[in-house]
């Protein structure tokens, strides 16, 4: 969305990329098709793929090093969502006055398109494809970006859709500044990134509400009116956009509500319903992901025949609670994307056998009370995989007979193999970052996927 205090006359500007990954090569497109003058700084190495976009656009980039001359002599800079605010050029960069903006902000600014956002510690990649998923079946011209697909920066440079679905994790939340979406979705908020945020839960919380807070009148925010951390921060801080929540325990008058076991949108006394039982993904949380996609699709004004047959034909996420095979009577599932305690929490109540729980990596200050109870009742054995297990081992120990710690993903799965019965699952589901042994969470569940298929 173009917003007046924005200027698109932008010939001869200097826009500095920290980071030349995705989002910095989205940019830079963007960049140079807007008339700025751009140079990428990474202070890691840059893969291939994006060196050769910017050798085709002929800018100026580095790597492994920041020329800080470079980068102070911006007009704007964008930074790249895994880049925190506390390194030095960023600092510095803050200290002079020159704006440091996420590559949603940038991109903003150069689409008519109206925008759904879309965040949340779990669901949220599920949630946008949900959404994305039911607005191309009605015919819409829709694209999706944000943390899923081509960036967002990149599909503005080179399509022209009448709306958006952005998956935004915090981190691109917090440097936004005026970027405001038609109707912003709020899945749930647990403890997430804490290192990122001072280990201070309300710094979290300020960060996933930043997506409401340019947001009027006019607007729409839905959130999962269950969610305490949510509605206390809601009774403190009210937003200006319409709210819309959704709720599987209490019924609501405008929103999302479950009455005798059908999802009921009402939004202005158009009523949409569907039975929970039709859905093609199962489980409560798929069941919120859902609602908020339901609701989002009754404010576009969706056939409601559409919408049902998008809930029913629509099939999730890889690497979330992932079905690869079954092997001797044993279910594997990848659940590489639980990267929180929250995420875990709902696969292990979403199992209905004995599991083998296969958990670890870079723990983001865990706190892992909540899973005790599911691990005693659902998980015969737990496989750590990660660099240090110590907390993993101190927490679960007296919960099961068996505890290992492995070193690689092959030797976690064949570990499994060995400890799993027939009738029993065993499930991939970190809890963790994947940082230590992987190169992110696809890898993690592709290795996973690959080492099943290798029994």
């Amino acid at each position: 969305m173009k917003t007046e205090t924005q200027n698109t006359n932008n010939s001869g500007k200097k826009l500095v990329i920290l980071g030349g990954g995705e989002s910095g090569a989205g940019t830079a497109i963007l960049g140079v098709k807007e008339g700025f003058k751009v140079f990428v700084s990474d202070k890691g190495k840059i893969k291939e793929k994006y060196k050769s976009v910017f050798e085709e656009l002929k800018i100026d980039w580095e790597e492994e090093i920041h020329t800080e001359a470079k980068i102070l002599d911006a007009d704007v800079v964008m930074k790249s969502p895994g880049i925190p605010e506390t390194v030095s050029i960023v600092k510095q960069l803050v200290e002079k006055g020159i704006p440091v903006i996420s590559e949603i902000e940038f991109a903003a600014a150069f689409t008519s398109a109206k925008i759904i956002g879309i965040t949340g510690s779990n669901g949220k990649t599920t949630t946008t494809k949900f959404v994305h998923h039911i607005l191309k079946n009605a015919g819409v011209n829709v694209g999706m970006a944000g943390n899923v697909g081509d960036s967002f920066a990149k599909q503005v440079a080179e399509t022209n859709p009448d709306w958006f679905v952005l998956e935004l994790s915090s981190f691109q939340l917090d440097g936004i500044k005026e970027f405001r979406p038609d109707i912003s979705v709020l899945t749930n908020i647990t403890p997430d990134h804490l290192d990122r945020y001072e280990h201070k839960l309300e710094n979290y919380v300020f960060s996933k509400f930043r997506i409401a807070e340019n947001q009027t009148k006019d607007d729409f925010f839905i959130y999962d009116l269950d969610d305490e951390i949510i509605t206390n921060w809601l009774d403190r801080h009210p937003v200006k956009a319409q709210k819309l929540p959704f709720s599987l325990q209490q019924k609501v008058e405008n929103g999302s509500y479950i009455e005798n076991e059908n999802i009921i949108v009402n939004i202005k006394n158009k009523q949409f319903n569907m039975p929970t039982t039709k859905l093609g993904l199962q489980g409560k949380h798929n069941t919120k992901n859902a609602m908020a996609a339901a609701t989002v699709s009754q404010l576009l004004r969706i056939r409601k025949e559409t919408i049902r047959e998008s809930m029913e034909s629509f099939q999730g996420v890889e690497h979330r609670l992932e079905k690869v095979l079954k092997i001797n009577n044993v279910q594997y599932i990848n659940d590489s994307k639980a990267t929180n305690v929250n995420a875990t929490f709902y696969a292990l109540e979403s199992m209905e056998s004995e599991t083998v729980w296969i958990v670890g990596g870079v723990d983001k200050g865990n706190v892992y009370d909540d899973l005790l109870p599911l691990v005693n009742e659902k998980v015969k054995a737990i496989i750590c995989l990660g660099v240090d297990n110590q907390k993993l081992m101190q927490n679960f120990g007296n919960c099961v007979d068996t505890i290992v710690e492995t070193e690689s993903m092959k030797e976690a799965v064949r570990m499994a193999y060995s400890l799993a019965e027939r009738g029993d699952s065993v499930l991939l589901s970190p809890a963790c970052a994947s940082f230590d042994l992987f190169e992110n969470y696809e890898d993690r569940g592709r290795q996973f996927k690959d080492a099943v298929r290798d029994l």
